[in-house]
C-alpha cells in the first residue's frame, strides 16, 4: 500500500498501489490492455497500405508498364495522409469485451505478430492494391490505353526520344503527353489509397466488436478522415501542383472507382469479426485474429 504501507514492504513490493484501493488493479490491467490494443491498431493501419505503396513498382519492373505510384506521392501518403488518422487510434476507448478476454501470453501474443502481418499484408492490403490498380487501368482506356497494350510499353513510353508510341487504337503520343497521363494516374493511384485508407481506419477501431458496437465517438479519428480527405482534394486541384509535385487535377468520376473495394473491405472485416464473436477460439480467430 502506498499510504499506509512501511517503507521496508514498498521496497520488497513488486507493485505499490498509490491509492491504497485494491480496484485500481483491475483499472491498471484495463489501461495496459487498451494501450496495447491501440498500438496494435495504429500498426495494422499504418502497415496496411505499404501494399499497394509497393506493388506498382514491383508491376512497373516485372510486366513494364508505366509506372502508377510516383516516390512523392508514396510521401505524401507517408507523412500526411496517413500520420494524424494513426495517431488517431490511440485515443480510442476501450473495447467491450476487453476485460473478459483471457490474458495474453507474452511468448506468443506479441505486439507484432503473424496474424497482424497477414492481415495487414496478405488481406486487406492485397484489397487496396487491386482497388488503385483498377483505378489506374481505368484512367489509362479513357485515354486509349487498354489493359493488354500495357505489358512491355515502358521503354518507349520513358524514353524521350520516342514521339509515336502508339495507344490501343493507333493514336500516337509524344513524350510530354505519355508524362502528362502518368502523373494523373499517380495523382489517382493516391486518391485511391486514401480512400480504401477510409475504411482501414474504421475497421482498426476494433479488434472483435462491430462498428456499430463501438461507435465513431473518436472526434480524434474523425479529424483524421476529414484531415486526409482535404489533403488529398488540396494536393489534387491546388493550382502549380503539376509543376511543384507533378499531381494533376482528376475528373470527378475517377474518385469513385475505389469506393467499391472500399466497401468490400468493411464488409470483409466486419464479417470476420461477426465470425470471431460467435465462433471464439476457432480456426478464423486463430488466422486472423492480431
Amino acid at each position: 500500500m502506498g499510504i499506509a504501507g512501511s517503507d521496508v514492504s514498498k521496497q520488497a513490493a513488486d507493485m505499490i498501489l498509490m491509492d491504497d484501493n485494491f480496484a485500481s488493479i483491475v483499472t491498471g490491467v484495463e489501461e495496459g490492455r487498451l494501450i496495447f490494443d491501440n498500438l496494435k491498431k495504429s500498426i495494422a493501419y499504418t502497415l496496411t497500405s505499404k501494399i499497394p505503396e509497393m506493388s506498382p513498382f514491383l508491376f512497373f519492373v516485372l510486366a513494364s508498364i508505366p509506372l502508377p505510384l510516383g516516390t512523392v506521392t508514396i510521401l505524401c501518403i507517408d507523412l500526411g495522409t496517413d500520420m494524424v488518422p494513426a495517431i488517431s487510434l490511440a485515443y480510442e476507448q476501450a473495447e467491450s469485451d476487453i476485460m473478459k478476454r483471457q490474458p495474453r501470453n507474452p511468448k506468443t501474443d506479441k505486439l507484432v505478430n503473424e496474424r497482424l502481418i497477414s492481415m495487414a499484408y496478405g488481406q486487406i492490403g492485397m484489397i487496396q492494391a487491386v482497388g488503385a490498380f483498377f483505378t489506374y487501368f481505368v484512367i489509362l482506356a479513357e485515354y486509349g490505353f487498354l489493359p493488354s497494350r500495357l505489358p512491355g510499353i515502358r521503354v518507349d513510353w520513358d524514353n524521350k526520344c520516342v514521339n509515336d508510341v502508339e495507344d490501343s487504337y493507333g493514336q500516337q503520343w509524344t513524350y510530354e503527353q505519355r508524362k502528362i497521363v502518368e502523373f494523373t494516374c499517380h495523382t489517382a493511384f493516391f486518391t485511391s489509397i486514401v480512400i480504401v485508407q477510409w475504411t482501414d481506419l474504421i475497421i482498426c477501431k476494433t479488434r472483435t466488436n462491430s462498428l456499430f458496437q463501438q461507435g465513431m465517438k473518436n472526434k480524434i479519428l474523425i479529424f483524421g478522415l476529414i484531415e486526409e480527405t482535404g489533403l488529398a482534394v488540396f494536393l489534387s486541384y491546388c493550382p502549380g501542383m503539376d509543376i511543384a509535385l507533378r499531381m494533376y487535377p482528376l475528373k470527378p468520376n475517377w474518385w469513385f472507382c475505389a469506393f467499391p473495394y472500399s466497401f468490400l473491405i468493411f464488409l470483409y472485416d466486419e464479417v470476420r469479426k461477426y465470425i470471431l464473436r460467435r465462433s471464439p477460439g476457432g480456426w478464423l480467430e486463430k488466422e486472423t485474429y492480431y
